[in-house]
């Protein structure tokens, strides 16, 4: 059974420092592209950043150079460390896994954990 678990979310002010975990298990691992999503206008999920496979990251235009995403694959987990906090940022971060190679049949979400971010 695949389970995505993602934690370290929290209150924080506007500022300040967040590191999100998520954890994968039921999967291998290393053949897994992981990425955080935030909801944007209109609700609709929008990537944050991604860490693939080779370890190779992206990261949208909002949070270049304040967010950085990491892998540890012996401990089955991604991290995303959230610097200088804005209120904008406040929102549930999801994480998600999609097999690098069938990213359509092996996709993997998390419950969200929520960020909030107060002026």
């Amino acid at each position: 059974q695949v389970q995505v678990v993602e934690s370290g979310g929290g209150l924080v002010q506007s500022g300040g420092s967040l590191r999100l975990s998520c954890r994968v298990s039921g999967v291998i691992f290393p053949r897994y592209r992981l990425m955080w999503y935030r909801p944007g206008p209109g609700n609709v999920r929008e990537l944050v950043a991604e860490v693939r496979t080779d370890g190779t990251t992206h990261y949208a235009d909002a949070v270049k150079g304040r967010f950085t995403i990491s892998r540890d694959n012996s401990k089955i987990s991604a991290y995303l460390q959230m610097d200088s906090l804005k209120p904008e940022d406040t929102a549930v971060y999801y994480c998600n896994a999609k097999n690098a190679n069938s990213p359509s049949e092996y996709d993997f979400w998390g419950q969200g954990t929520q960020v909030t971010v107060s002026p």
